[in-house]
Order: C-alpha cells, then sequence, then structure tokens
C-alpha cells in the first residue's frame, strides 16, 4: 500500500501543465459550492437574527403566519389572555411593517423595515438597543441600523460625526412622508428579506401607519417565571386559547422560518440546486482527469497486470490519484473562498464567513467527488486485457 502512493503521485505530477489544469478546476467546483454553502447560511442566519435577539421564552403568533416580512397580525388581546395564564410573569406586543425610507440626498425612497416596541421595558437582547431605550419615549424618535444597505444615504456616518439627522418615512399607500429623529444607532443588518431596519415606539409606529389599527400585533413576546416549565406552560396556552393564534418555542420560531425560505421560497430551492449542480460539475470534471489519465498510461497499467498485479491494487491508484486531485485541489479553493467570503460580506452586508462546519462540509464533498469519479473512470481498468494491448 506504501508504494502506491508514489506510483499515484508520479502519474499526476508527470505533466505538470495538465496536472496543473486539473487542480485549478478542482478548485473552482470548491469556490462554487463554498460560494452557495456561505449565502444559504447567510440567508438562514440573517433572517432568524431578529428571533435570536428577542428577549423572551414563548412567542405569540398569528395561525397565519409565514414569516416576519409577510404580515400576519392577530389582536393584541389574545396577548393580555395569555398573561393570565400560570407560569407566564410578562407579555410585550410587536408592531413590524414595511415603510420607505427617503435618501435626502437623491429623493429616492427605499424599503425600510419598521419595527415598533414598548419604550418603557426592552423586547432586545441586543445592549446597544438596551442602552438607547430611553430615547424611544421622545415622540418621533427612532434607532437606525447601522448595518443597514447603502441606499439609505450615509445617516449612521453623520449621526457619529455629531450631525442632527432627520429622516422621512412613507407608509407604503402614503403620499406624504413622516419625518422622525435617529436618536441613536444599534447593529442588527439586513437579510435577503430585509434592507435595513428602523426601532420605533410603539406611538411613533402607529404614527408612521396612521391605517394600522393599534389593536393588531404581528408577535407576542411571552416571558415565563423563573420556577415555570416552558412545555407545561406551552400545551396549556395551546390548548386554551383561541385557535386563530399558536404559541412556539424560539427553536420553533427559527425553524418556521428557515421552513419558509426553504420551502416556499425560489431562492431557498435555487440554493441547493445550485450545490448539486456544482457536485454534479464536479464529478465530471474529475471523471474527465483521471479518465484522461488512465488512457494515457494504459499501456503502463496493462503490464502491471501482465506481471501480475490484481485489479485491486491499479484501482486503489486510481483512488489514491482521485484523493490526491480532491485534496490538493481544496486547499486553493478553500484560500480564494476565504477572500471572497470578506468581498461578498462587504459588498451585501450579508453574514457570509468561513466557519468550521462549511470547511468540513465542503472538503468531505470533494472527497466524495473524487471517490465517485474514481470508481467510475475504472470500469476501462477493470475490462482492461493485457492481450488486447501488445
Amino acid at each position: 500500500m506504501i508504494l502506491n502512493i508514489p506510483l499515484a503521485w508520479l502519474q499526476l505530477s508527470r505533466q505538470t501543465s495538465r496536472f496543473l489544469v486539473a487542480l485549478a478546476g478542482i478548485a473552482f467546483i470548491a469556490v462554487l459550492m463554498f460560494m452557495q454553502i456561505g449565502f444559504q447560511d447567510a440567508l438562514y442566519v440573517s433572517a432568524t437574527k431578529l428571533h435570536n435577539n428577542l428577549q423572551g421564552d414563548l412567542f405569540l403568533i398569528s395561525a397565519q403566519y409565514k414569516s416576519l416580512t409577510s404580515n400576519q397580525s392577530f389582536s393584541r388581546w389574545r396577548l393580555y389572555q395569555a398573561l393570565g395564564f400560570e407560569g407566564v410573569e410578562s407579555v410585550s406586543p410587536l408592531y413590524m411593517q414595511f415603510a420607505k425610507l427617503k435618501n435626502r440626498i437623491n429623493g429616492l425612497k427605499f424599503p425600510m423595515y419598521v419595527i415598533g416596541i414598548d419604550p418603557v421595558k426592552s423586547v432586545f437582547t441586543m445592549s446597544d438597543v438596551q442602552e438607547k431605550l430611553k430615547l424611544l419615549q421622545i415622540p418621533n424618535m427612532v434607532l437606525f441600523d447601522r448595518a443597514s444597505r447603502p441606499e439609505f444615504g450615509a445617516i449612521a456616518k453623520e449621526f457619529e460625526q455629531g450631525k442632527s439627522v432627520k429622516v422621512e418615512i412613507f407608509g407604503y399607500l402614503a403620499f406624504v412622508g413622516y419625518k422622525v429623529q435617529v436618536g441613536g444607532l444599534f447593529s442588527l443588518g439586513p437579510s435577503f428579506g430585509v434592507d435595513g431596519n428602523l426601532i420605533v415606539s410603539t406611538s411613533t409606529f402607529l404614527a408612521i401607519f396612521p391605517d394600522r389599527p393599534v389593536q393588531n400585533i404581528d408577535i407576542g413576546i411571552i416571558k415565563l417565571k423563573p420556577d415555570a416549565n416552558p412545555q407545561k406552560v406551552l400545551a396549556n396556552l395551546s390548548a386554551k386559547l383561541p385557535k386563530d393564534v399558536k404559541v412556539v418555542t424560539r427553536q420553533e420560531f427559527i425553524k418556521m422560518e428557515k421552513d419558509y425560505w426553504t420551502l416556499r421560497t425560489p431562492i431557498g430551492f435555487m440554493f441547493y440546486l445550485m450545490v448539486f449542480m456544482a457536485f454534479f460539475v464536479g464529478v465530471v470534471v474529475i471523471y474527465q482527469i483521471l479518465y484522461s489519465n488512465i488512457s494515457s498510461h494504459l499501456a503502463e497499467y496493462a503490464t502491471l497486470k501482465a506481471m501480475g498485479f490484481k485489479d485491486k491494487y491499479l484501482l486503489i491508484v486510481v483512488f489514491q490519484q482521485a484523493l490526491i486531485l480532491g485534496t490538493l485541489g481544496y486547499i486553493p479553493g478553500f484560500a480564494i473562498s476565504i477572500c471572497l467570503y470578506d468581498i461578498a460580506k462587504n459588498m451585501t452586508q450579508l453574514p457570509v464567513a468561513m466557519n468550521i462546519q462549511k470547511a468540513i462540509l465542503v472538503l468531505i464533498s470533494a472527497i466524495l467527488m473524487c471517490l465517485v469519479s474514481g470508481f467510475l473512470s475504472t470500469n476501462k481498468l477493470r475490462n482492461l486485457d493485457p492481450a488486447d494491448i501488445f
């Protein structure tokens, strides 16, 4: 087995240019897989960032709920009903709706996600929101997401320079904008469905959206008493509250959002399709490389077979070549992907980042591609008859 490794390596490296082209092809496939998996992971992380930053144990949502970016309101009286159940310590309503924020430089309007909260009690775990919560008690004062996409203008930069920043927000059916003052910044970031975020008080939210009924909320946040059993309270609420709402845990809430983007939107399907296509193309590319290498060394393989070497020996050589190609091609693909991740993160403001899970997943995929290609390319060796060559 030890002697097989030099033979596999020598056959690959004999023609340096062909070997380098083969590694470049495999590196390209690795980059494709990294980018697809990276953007898919960014989709899920960005779409559920708000869920992970809400301060609650259980969440009350409409029975028609699909995702955060789809308005499915319900009566806030359902939330107050939940407050009367054993084990519930407090409840908080959350209002959410898209508006359009006017860029003060070019006058263009871009979609902005507006989140209305009670300014007395924070519903976020983000420290930069908790520290500035009292500012929202001032009428028409808002917190602006510094990680929003750049089309909204240099709002965060101007605020950090100490300038007074006022912006104009338009409800989707409004022809006249509502002017608010930026009182502070926070960091949440955009997603595939949201370009930027504003946090406002409930009263400011209702002033921005005057047609929005005050009794209609989008999410109810339920905080339990320290000694309460979450599953018992969940079962009790689910059984006794009207069926126009449902109660979920944070994990269920996050799963619903992921399932929406995976199963109900084209983008989720496209990510899975592109990963599969990259894997398929990788198998074809590596197969062509190995098959070409076998064909160019067919006489040597036939000689070895005539000398008494078994098919198993020859097949191991080919599989080792496949593993060498996959491993060496993965390394530059990994390095290039790290650079591309940084570029994509800066350009899109999405959480595109490398981690150990992605690195291992693509490495395993690259090795699996090579093994599949190696198996397919050895058919010619298995049927090789030295008498036909000589």
